[in-house]
């Protein structure tokens, strides 16, 4: 079964239609030039209401250890992701504490072999490339690099992933999940119901047609 991170949260009523609709975790950005910031205290008003089979994800780019840590227990997370330059020794120093999620933005010289530095996270993020963006990119990229990943550990699917190719996608990686901002947003910051919905039922229609 795929997994679905929708992620960008900024509101428990995209919070809530996320939830309803099934997705598996939410994200919350920490990184204040993205327009998806959300506030540690913010985040865990959401947080608090989240059943317990999801998941409660931050977002964090280039912070030092112990703030991401302060964060994400004010939060109240479950995992972490990094998305930013962070080393193997940050991804080892935080996994001792929370899951971690290292995201790498894939560009045409992307090597997959380069996920081998950082065993200790949980899963592998990847996503497409646009300069001076951290996530949200709306950017697709070569999806055999994410075939070939597989091989390091669970592969998390991000970029330009909407509703109109999400099935596509996951019969062609067949990730652990996939994680999705801009192809679920009326604008940045702000779901869009219908949109998130339509994602649900083309992840429940490319499952059955793999089973």
């Amino acid at each position: 079964m795929v997994k679905v991170k929708i992620c960008g949260i900024t509101n428990w009523a995209d919070a809530k239609v996320a939830l309803d609709a099934g997705a598996d975790a939410l994200g919350f950005n920490f990184y204040p030039p993205s327009p998806r910031f959300i506030a540690p205290a913010e985040a865990l008003r959401i947080v608090r209401r989240m059943p317990k089979r999801t998941s409660a994800v931050g977002v964090f780019v280039d912070e030092p250890v112990d703030r991401v840590l302060s964060i994400a227990r004010v939060a109240n997370l479950d995992m972490v992701q990094l998305h930013g330059k962070e080393s193997p020794r940050t991804v080892r120093a935080l996994a001792s504490h929370f899951l971690v999620i290292k995201a790498f933005q894939v560009r045409n010289d992307f090597r997959p072999a380069r996920l081998a530095r950082f065993d200790a996270a949980a899963a592998y993020l990847l996503d497409g490339f646009r300069p001076r963006l951290r996530g949200g990119t709306g950017r697709t990229f070569n999806w055999s690099v994410a075939r070939r990943a597989k091989r390091y550990g669970a592969i998390i699917l991000a970029g330009g992933i909407t509703p109109e190719n999400v099935a596509r996608a996951i019969a062609e990686v067949a990730p652990f999940a996939v994680d999705v901002s801009s192809g679920v947003e009326a604008r940045p910051g702000k779901k869009d119901p219908a949109r998130i919905r339509a994602l649900m039922r083309a992840v429940e229609f490319a499952e059955r047609r793999v089973a």
